[in-house]
């Protein structure tokens, strides 16, 4: 893990190497987001994730999450052989933190369309590429959650 500043330092030492870039809250890593990390990861060389911090994750979604703590949201996403950095963000875009990492490929899932990705006007002015992929079908963080409520699990 490294923060944004840090990562703009080290930036250079990736020259010819494609940077894609990635965010989201990831409070409960489920197979569709493995699924889409791992999908976004081939669209390049090294894949820099922007994880929202707990503050922002509150803010986004309400005083009840996240569920997870960031740095154990952290911890496990940085144990995923697709991802090379992980990166925290407080606010409730990753538009500065896009700025800072100057992504050439832009991945978000599928319920994003192009035209609505935070960032997109910074990759599409270096010539790079904003993707929308498809989700793994029957996959959500508010799923789980829901699914854990309506069982009365402990």
């Amino acid at each position: 893990m490294v923060d944004a500043d840090e990562f703009a330092k080290i930036k250079s030492e990736f020259a010819g190497k494609k940077i894609v870039f990635t965010n989201g809250c990831f409070d409960i890593l489920h197979a569709g987001h493995v699924d889409l990390l791992s999908r976004a990861r081939e669209q390049g060389d090294l894949l820099v994730l922007g994880l929202n911090s707990d503050k922002s994750v509150r803010s986004i979604k309400g005083e009840k999450r996240p569920v997870t703590r960031q740095q154990q949201r952290a911890f496990v996403l940085a144990g995923l052989a697709c991802i090379d950095y992980v990166i925290f963000f407080d606010e409730d875009t990753p538009f500065n933190l896009i700025s800072k990492v100057q992504p050439d490929v832009l991945v978000k899932g599928g319920d994003w369309s192009v035209d609505n990705i935070v960032g997109r006007d910074i990759v599409e002015e270096r010539g790079g590429e904003v993707l929308s992929l498809p989700l793994l079908p029957g996959y959500s963080t508010t799923g789980v959650i829901k699914y854990i409520r309506d069982n009365d699990i402990e």
